[in-house]
């Protein structure tokens, strides 16, 4: 079962003036495609060539002779999660059981806000930062590089990219912009309440 790049949830031009279209060509087109290509080649004849991705991810985490494997099988496993973290009009204030639990877990949305726009620009280098649920309550959490939550088996509800190629020509240097944005403008918390089990 080869690994597929899906197509994004709305047209690239969707998230403009916040993400442009050409933002969205390079970084889906190329950067998301370019895990799929080398998750396939890396995956072609080993015991891990008919897994889906989440299988993938469990199996090779953690495993110096399979670094390549997880990089890219994660790189594909995250972005396409995270284009379901956007949509046009988002943003803003929850609704939804997601909206309570902020409340109860984060004391109010303008406290998740802080400590999730913090996640993403303390991060050092590439990765990600996270809305998760753990033991039961809404956590914020950041991994590096390609590391994902599922591989630790936490759930993800939300995730932003900080990659720059996923600001950078929008943005260049201004990472605490791109995620201001993100939140006040880009989030599908359809999607995210539709993760929260």
């Amino acid at each position: 079962m080869a690994i597929t790049l899906p197509e994004l949830p709305y047209s690239k031009d969707a998230l403009e003036p916040h993400i442009s279209a050409k933002t969205l060509e390079f970084h889906h087109d190329k950067h998301h495609n370019a895990y799929v290509v080398n998750t396939n080649k890396l995956i072609e004849g080993t015991e891990l060539a008919n897994a889906d991705l989440a299988e993938i991810i469990k199996a090779t985490v953690g495993k110096s002779d399979k670094v390549g494997i997880f990089n890219n099988a994660a790189q594909v496993w995250n972005h396409t999660f995270y284009w379901n973290c956007m949509k046009k009009n988002g943003g803003g204030k929850p609704t939804g059981q997601i909206a309570e639990r902020i409340i109860k877990d984060f004391g109010s949305y303008e406290k998740f806000v802080e400590e999730f726009k913090n996640a993403g620009a303390t991060q050092f280098g590439s990765g990600w930062a996270w809305l998760v649920l753990q033991d039961g309550k809404l956590q914020i959490m950041k991994t590096s590089n390609a590391d994902t939550p599922i591989a630790h088996g936490v759930v993800p509800l939300l995730t932003v990219d900080v990659w720059e190629h996923a600001y950078y020509l929008d943005y260049q240097n201004r990472r605490p912009d791109y995620l201001s944005i993100f939140v006040d403008n880009l989030v599908n918390w359809d999607f995210v309440n539709s993760c929260l089990k």
